[in-house]
């Protein structure tokens, strides 16, 4: 059973995904660790709420659904983001190290280059066959459910928003984190390449890890119980 001191790790989506991606890692971090998975609008619960096209926007509202979530109790806090997430974590981070009562233990990146660093491919602007054509090329994943009509009429809104918000970020700041990095990445990513996990560095101002798991940009979809014991083991 979690206690009040039990670390908190704080969970961003990759595009187009909701915060129940999450919901499994409960129970794979098991006492070790508190998941808090935010939740973006567009989608899940918030599906009739416009979904933010601006990263800096958003940091705001998870930054409010944060301290609402936290309540007056703060403590010790991880942050984990995978992709569009992992620049979510970032700038959600640097606004943590201010935090009175919050103590920011870690940050984990996943699947993306340093905040500087975008990508040279785009899919904003693209007809929606073309749009997820060039999104699942840059995940090499494929979402059964954008096979049902229904469903993808549901998804497609939130998922072009992302990818638009992710396409659009230039960093608030080039100050170095004040606070450990680790950033993970699938060793057969085509998407994102050593070099590009290895510019982390750049932007860390403390400990700085760099990590090469099985897999390719999507490894989380498969690899989460490892993924959540590594996590797990550099934070206690």
């Amino acid at each position: 059973m979690t206690t009040p001191d039990t670390t908190k790790l704080i969970c961003l989506p990759y595009a187009g995904a909701g915060a129940s991606f999450y919901r499994p890692w409960t129970a794979l971090a098991g006492d070790a660790l508190e998941i808090v998975a935010l939740q973006l609008p567009g989608r899940e619960r918030l599906i009739d709420e416009e979904p933010y096209r601006d990263v800096h926007q958003a940091v705001d509202g998870l930054t409010a659904e944060l301290r609402e979530r936290l309540g007056d109790s703060g403590g010790r806090l991880a942050l984990f983001g995978h992709s569009l997430g992992a620049v979510l974590a970032y700038e959600l981070a640097h606004r943590l190290t201010g935090e009175p009562g919050i103590e920011l233990v870690h940050l984990f990146v996943s699947g993306s280059p340093e905040p500087a660093r975008g990508r040279e491919r785009h899919a904003t602007g693209l007809t929606d066959d073309d749009f997820l054509a060039r999104v699942g090329e840059f995940a090499g994943y494929h979402h059964p459910a954008l096979d049902d009509p229904e469903m993808r009429e549901m998804i497609l809104p939130a998922l072009r928003a992302d990818v638009e918000m992710h396409e659009g970020y230039v960093p608030s700041t080039d100050v170095p984190l004040n606070a450990p990095l680790t950033v993970v990445r699938g060793e057969d990513d085509d998407l994102v390449g050593y070099d590009d996990a290895e510019s982390w560095s750049k932007v860390a101002g403390r400990d700085f890890e760099h990590i090469e798991v099985p897999g390719g940009h999507m490894y989380l979809t498969d690899a989460a119980p490892a993924l959540v014991r590594l996590i797990v083991s550099t934070v206690l």
